[in-house]
């Protein structure tokens, strides 16, 4: 499995369906990143989706990994659900408003 050096701004895409990504916030460190069971490759790689992806990655979204504070923002939905070193990211909440009273 392909192990990736996280730098914030990189560009990646799902090796099984359409979706993209771009590193947030990163570890630092090199890890191993997945979408549908698949590692994440370099935007500009050509792939071939596959059917049967289980998951949704949703268009706009930030996911996280409380572990190891990896942030990835979707580019570009699409079929499968992300992983980082076999740990699944969760979907990132908004932050609470203060009142305004």
């Amino acid at each position: 499995m392909p192990v990736l050096d996280l730098k914030p701004g990189l560009r990646l895409r799902s090796a099984v369906s359409a979706a993209e990504f771009v590193v947030v916030r990163s570890a630092g460190a090199a890890l191993e990143l997945q979408c549908g069971g698949a590692p994440l490759v370099p935007a500009d790689t050509p792939v071939e989706p596959a059917d049967g992806v289980a998951g949704q990655s949703t268009l706009g979204k930030r996911y996280v990994d409380a572990e190891t504070a990896v942030e990835l923002l979707c580019t570009k939905g699409g079929a499968g659900e992300l992983s980082v070193d076999g740990r699944v990211l969760t979907l990132k909440g908004a932050k609470t408003l203060p009142s305004s009273d």
